[in-house]
């Protein structure tokens, strides 16, 4: 894709802080960082959401998300951390990419609870996992 940022980042076209890479994947600090340490792990190859990708890369895409999860305890350190991935109009680059970051107790970054119990119930369940 000629307009996509990570497109770019992995041609070595614009510049990134760049943690890791490979034949299949390249992996940069985010540039609005939840915590520092926060990494973006995204194949070279364009694809919108997870559900695209190929499964052998889907596997890739892991077994580097563990390095670099491993990577950020032993820099920083944390209590936590996330590893997160948005897809559909959610993934606001349009290049699927995974998000890695250290947590710490009171870092701002946390989940509204709203669930309610018709969001959540055992028709919900049955209903996804025929799909599945």
């Amino acid at each position: 894709m000629d307009n996509c940022i990570f497109c770019k980042i992995a041609k070595h076209q614009q510049k990134a802080f760049i943690v890791y890479e490979d034949e299949k994947v390249i992996a940069f600090l985010d540039s609005d960082p939840i915590n520092t340490g926060h990494v973006l792990l995204v194949p070279k190859e364009h694809f919108l959401d997870v559900d695209d990708l190929p499964e052998e890369l889907l596997v890739h895409i892991a077994k580097v998300s563990q390095k670099i999860v491993k990577a950020i305890k032993a820099n920083y350190h944390p209590e936590g951390y996330s590893v997160i991935q948005c897809g559909g109009m959610f993934n606001d680059i349009g290049h699927y990419h995974l998000h890695l970051f250290p947590r710490y107790q009171g870092d701002g970054f946390e989940w509204k609870d709203t669930v309610l119990e018709s969001q959540c119930s055992e028709k919900i369940a049955e209903q996804l996992a025929k799909s599945i």
